[in-house]
């Protein structure tokens, strides 16, 4: 008998930096906004390209790392699955929301300003350079 499962893998850029929040009970939790495109010929044979936004939860520990190594633009490789949720504006209309809950994720290419600590070399003058 095979297993049904709900597994999502996307590959996109993320367009917010990472905002770690906390849950009353102390778990950290981040909401993130990844775009994804698609590129193909319309009716006329003109090339489009289509922006898909996806919002991504993450829960826990991971969130360290993407505090540490993300930023808007970085392009990330997620996993996770589908979530559904429903709940009452304040004008008392439900609003219903789809979500990717993320189990991991893998950073592919870090943006141009990534908080990464990474080490500078002092400047040097060629004088002092011993050849």
């Amino acid at each position: 008998m095979s297993t049904l499962r709900n597994k999502v893998q996307l590959v996109g850029h993320l367009g917010n930096d990472p905002l770690i929040k906390t849950t009353s009970t102390g778990t950290n939790y981040s909401v993130l906004r990844l775009a994804t495109n698609d590129l193909f010929k319309n009716k006329a044979g003109e090339w489009v390209e289509e922006v898909q936004w996806h919002t991504l939860v993450v829960w826990g520990n991971q969130n360290n790392t993407l505090e540490k190594k993300c930023q808007r633009g970085t392009k990330l490789m997620v996993e996770g699955k589908l979530t559904y949720r429903n709940y009452e504006n304040a004008d008392g209309v439900k609003q219903y929301v789809t979500e990717i809950k993320v189990d991991n994720f893998l950073v592919l290419s870090e943006s141009n300003g990534a908080k990464e600590d990474s080490p500078t070399l002092p400047d040097e003058n060629e004088d002092d350079l011993p050849f």
